[in-house]
């Protein structure tokens, strides 16, 4: 029996190599060899002997791909092993073949299993809750708090207990990110893991002959109904499994500064990278307006577009997207009629949508427009033009979910019908930019012909999305995508490694968005991160600077009522959107860290740092929210209570006006000096030219000199910078510059 023995070096880790199979599969007939809800000690699995294995190095990964066979069956199983040159990241998946003489209903089948981690008593697991208007948040808790000690020995047998966490539905996100992550708890070590489904998946920890495993899966039968019927000769393959591995620069434990956990943040990152499809947009990270949030609000018209799209022009855009409600022309509402995706012309009527879009290029800026590609609304021509098996269904019924019937895109017509769409909007109208949303949740999925269950129908659905999707942006090599579902309730690895952008949330209150954009991150690269950023006329200036100052270390997605801001209030956007400008090459490489650990949704004090390849440069963005830490509402912030505690890393000054955020990747040299330079809020605007690219910048503000907006001090003693923010919401973004 094949079996992983440990990641990372040989060196000891639990002191036994667990004696898990490489791959764990359950069968109709072939169920688990012992009962419990932990996906390890099924029938198959232990019986899949080692036949062949080849390996080699190719395109900057090296690989390894192991044969298995259980001559029962008949059933050959192919795993293959990956890794990309130079990171410590694996990545595994199956694929299974039937060579036996009879068919095979497969219900669930491993990504990646792994033993020989340390025993649950010293882990902490990590997990993250991804809610609309609340993603990212992460969360831990002592792995013994689950896995009991059960006195092992004495029982001769593992415990039965597993902690598991299962996403299920068309939201891949929905809930949950398809993440985890252990973390010694005396010691650096970190254990990251991402299941790349855009459908349903699973994972488990548990205890394992005095040692922990990990179990990554796609979907399977008890959580997902999804099944798969293998005839002689027929292939399934898995969905990715991911595991990076951190190490830390420090001893501090857990998800503080120089952890482990950031160390594999890091890597995934690098991975995340890796994978992708190739695009210039990943390079060049244009600034996107987009009408919505807290501005139209699906509302567009001629009338009020152009305006915003020159102001939206002057502070500094490059793309401009038009969102929900340009194809509505009717005065039911759009909601369950969209799917013939034409403009109105009650909208615009004077030249139609074509003049709104010619104004977005005179202006100097690429046209965008919303779509929900996969939903056809009851009330739509479209639902009787296509045919029935162009939809989701069971039991032969088309299914409705919020007055939508849903597409599936492994029908040729339902292909075809949104590739005369997309080819229509981008090719004949020259439009540059898409946001591809998605506002329903299907769950378990589809039983249409051909399909054994309605999870195996779902999974072999979003992945013909994506592959629909490739085959788009093949033939319009130029357009940029924003993957979107009500926020990021679809923020997995299979969609981010096709879509250039990633919507992070729909979070209308700006006080509440900090730990969101802090901890994007964790899910998605900083490129693809699109955060809002909506400054408003009746905003004060201390929230236009707190609200702009969110996304500098994402993708900055611009909104507000641009066209209603006096010239002093348009001169701060414009002079946010500048720095931005000066500091996103660095961004398409860099690396992020927490200097206070990952942030907790209510927290007084947030930040998140990017650190640049070479260790000299990092940026940092701090959030100092007031006492309430968001829980009063934008419409509360001018009186906010000063007091509160501070960063759960970092130390808190007696006033409760300042923290020190250790910076770890700097402060690993003696005798290193570091510059401490604040680049937004801008002591004054910055220059633009006539097509909004910065010309000059100000000089940055430094040790304090930002006045009362808030100061930064190298502090060598902490080996970190302290930061002072006298008033809340308040927020300053660093950057940190190291002697060679």
């Amino acid at each position: 029996m094949v079996r992983l023995a440990r990641p990372g070096d040989p060196g000891p880790t639990s002191g036994a190599d667990a004696p898990l199979p490489l791959v764990e599969l359950t069968a109709l007939g072939h169920g688990s060899g012992w009962s419990g809800p932990r996906f390890t000690g099924t029938a198959l699995g232990p019986r899949l002997r080692h036949r062949s294995h080849t390996t080699g190095e190719h395109d900057g990964w090296t690989r390894l791909t192991v044969e298995l066979h259980d001559p029962a069956t008949g059933l050959t199983a192919f795993v293959e092993l990956s890794s990309p040159l130079g990171l410590p990241v694996l990545r595994s998946r199956v694929r299974l073949r039937n060579d036996g003489p009879g068919p095979l209903v497969v219900q669930s089948v491993s990504s990646l299993l792994l033993g020989a981690l340390p025993p649950p008593a010293r882990l902490d697991v990590h997990r993250a809750r991804n809610d609309w208007l609340a993603e990212c948040r992460w969360y831990a808790q002592p792995l013994s708090d689950t896995v009991a000690d059960i006195s092992v020995d004495v029982h001769q047998h593992d415990s039965r207990a597993a902690l598991s966490l299962t996403g299920r539905g068309s939201w891949s996100s929905g809930g949950h990110l398809p993440m985890g992550a252990l973390t010694e708890r005396d010691g650096a070590r970190a254990w990251l893991w991402q299941v790349e489904s855009p459908a349903g998946w699973r994972w488990d920890v548990g205890e394992r002959d005095h040692g922990t495993y990990l179990a990554l899966n796609g979907p399977t039968d008890a959580e997902h109904q999804w099944r798969v019927r293998l005839a002689p000769g027929d292939e399934f393959t898995t969905v990715p499994g991911v595991l990076a591995l951190g190490s830390g620069s420090s001893s501090r434990p857990g998800s503080g500064p120089g952890s482990g956990l950031d160390d594999a943040f890091g890597a995934l990152t690098s991975y995340r990278r890796a994978v992708r499809r190739p695009h210039a947009d990943h390079a060049a990270l244009p600034v996107v307006f987009n009408d919505y949030m807290n501005t139209l609000m699906g509302d567009p018209t001629t009338r009020k577009l152009l305006p915003l799209i020159d102001a939206a022009a002057s502070a500094g855009s490059e793309y401009f997207c038009i969102d929900s409600g340009w194809y509505d022309d009717s005065t039911r509402g759009w909601w369950d009629s969209v799917g013939e995706w034409l403009p109105s012309s009650r909208r615009f009527p004077d030249g139609g949508i074509h003049a709104v879009l010619d104004r977005i290029r005179e202006r100097g800026m690429v046209p965008g427009l919303w779509l929900e590609p996969e939903v056809v609304g009851v009330r739509s021509p479209v639902a009787s033009e296509l045919p029935p098996e162009a939809f989701f269904q069971r039991d032969g019924v088309r299914l409705v979910e919020q007055g939508r019937h849903q597409l599936d895109l492994r029908h040729p017509a339902a292909r075809a019908h949104l590739d005369r769409t997309v080819d229509r909007i981008v090719g004949d109208w020259g439009v540059g930019y898409l946001k591809l949303d998605y506002n329903i949740l299907v769950d378990p999925g589809t039983c249409g012909p051909g399909d054994l269950s309605p999870g195996a129908g779902l999974l072999g659905h979003a992945q013909a999305y994506l592959g629909w999707l490739t085959g788009v942006l093949a033939r319009h090599p130029t357009l940029v995508v924003e993957n979107c579902a009500s926020g990021g309730m679809r923020m997995d690895g299979a969609t981010l490694a096709v879509a250039q952008l990633q919507s992070t949330s729909d979070q209308q209150d700006p006080l509440r968005c900090p730990p969101i954009a802090a901890a994007a991150p964790t899910a998605v690269p900083p490129e693809q991160g699109a955060v809002w950023a909506y400054p408003q006329p009746t905003f004060d200036d201390d929230l236009i600077a707190f609200t702009l100052g969110g996304a500098l270390l994402g993708r900055v997605h611009l909104s507000g009522h641009l066209d209603r801001m006096s010239a002093h209030q348009l001169a701060l956007v414009r002079a946010a959107v500048a720095v931005y400008k000066t500091i996103r090459g660095d961004l398409s490489e860099a690396l992020p860290f927490w200097p206070l650990g990952l942030p907790g949704w209510t927290d007084e004090w947030t930040a998140v740092g990017m650190r640049v390849r070479g260790d000299r440069t990092a940026y940092v963005s701090v959030w100092r929210r007031g006492g309430g830490g968001g829980e009063e509402g934008a419409e509360g912030v001018e009186g906010a209570d000063s007091g509160g505690r501070g960063g759960r890393g970092g130390r808190e000054d007696s006033g409760g006006s300042g923290v020190l955020l250790p910076v770890e990747c700097l402060a690993a040299g003696a005798g290193r000096e570091v510059t401490v330079e604040i680049l937004h809020p801008s002591p004054r605007s910055t220059s633009l030219d006539s097509a909004g690219s910065a010309v000059s910048v100000a000089s940055a503000a430094s040790a304090g000199s930002a006045g009362s907006v808030g100061s930064a001090v190298w502090d060598e003693g902490g080996r970190g910078v302290r930061v002072m923010l006298p008033r809340t919401p308040g927020v300053l973004l660093i950057r940190l510059t190291a002697t060679p």
